[in-house]
């Protein structure tokens, strides 16, 4: 089991209070630090709004600190966790990906859902469909991005939906990951969500699941792919584990990170929101991962 580690960028309020710029620099800091430590990956959130309440703090947008932090660092796979889909036109998003993937060095994952936050919707204009159009729109922006990052210099993409459509679009530079940049759905929604991603993605990410409750779940992940003819080993599950739930040291917490590992999780994906403010924190919850087992480079 790989671990990820979403660096602050003041979603949570970890940022309540800071000036810009040197918020700024401790987001540089600790995705430095994470891949020294040995970290897998680092990750944004795709929030325009603190939570629980939106207020007037600092949240850093994820593709402009993404690419930053792509040409910042040299081993860390880099992502989203996750984009909402809804947020932006979807060929934009496989052309955007598609730069970073070169800037980076061949390191970007393209993670993506449907969208929950309604504050957000509402106050950047986008409105707030109900949760199936939200869903209809994620499968066609997944049809859209899949065309857009087919290998193959001279792939022209074309997709007639109904919430995005693409004609003889050209995606040049190609991502510099072949066949393409892996694709990461996220959402716990048995019914579309794990069917759209046994469809299109290479990982399914599943938010907050408990491992009692990821127990559970895996057999309905293995079904969805067995629907569609897919082998279910082919799909790498991971966990976005909530920061509440790891953010005290110790046995405790080297007890739920061996327990995901157990599970066959591909990866836990975490924010560790006192780094912020300390380096001990990232420090100590890597002696945490290597005491539950995880991979560390």
């Amino acid at each position: 089991m790989r671990v990820g580690v979403i660096v602050p960028q003041g979603w949570t309020g970890e940022y309540d209070g800071w000036a810009v710029d040197r918020a700024w620099e401790r987001t540089v800091a600790v995705a430095r630090q994470a891949e020294r430590l040995g970290f897998e990956s680092v990750w944004l959130f795709d929030h325009f709004h603190t939570v629980p309440r939106a207020t007037d703090e600092i949240t850093f947008e994820s593709f402009t600190a993404l690419s930053a932090l792509a040409a910042l660092t040299g081993r860390v796979r880099l992502g989203h966790i996750v984009i909402c889909a809804g947020f932006r036109n979807p060929a934009l998003v496989a052309k955007m990906i598609s730069t970073m993937d070169v800037i980076s060095g061949g390191r970007m994952e393209l993670g993506i859902g449907a969208g929950w936050k309604r504050d957000e919707w509402l106050a950047y204009g986008y409105g707030f469909p109900d949760t199936p159009d939200r869903l209809a729109g994620l499968a066609d922006a997944l049809e859209v991005i899949g065309r857009m990052l087919a290998p193959g210099r001279s792939v022209h993409a074309t997709y007639d939906g109904r919430y995005a459509r693409v004609e003889e679009a050209i995606n040049v530079p190609k991502p510099l990951q072949q066949p393409r940049v892996p694709i990461m759905v996220g959402g716990n929604g048995p019914n579309v969500t794990w069917r759209l991603a046994a469809r299109f993605a290479d990982e399914l990410n599943v938010d907050g699941l408990t491992p009692a409750e990821l127990r559970d779940a895996l057999p309905v992940v293995r079904a969805r792919c067995g629907e569609i003819g897919r082998d279910p080993a082919t799909l790498a599950v991971s966990a976005h584990v909530w920061w509440e739930h790891l953010a005290s040291a110790g046995s405790a917490r080297q007890d739920l990170l061996a327990a995901y590992r157990e599970l066959g999780v591909s990866r836990v994906i975490v924010l560790v929101r006192d780094a912020a403010g300390t380096d001990e924190a990232l420090e100590a919850f890597a002696a945490d991962c290597r005491a539950a087992g995880a991979e560390m480079a």
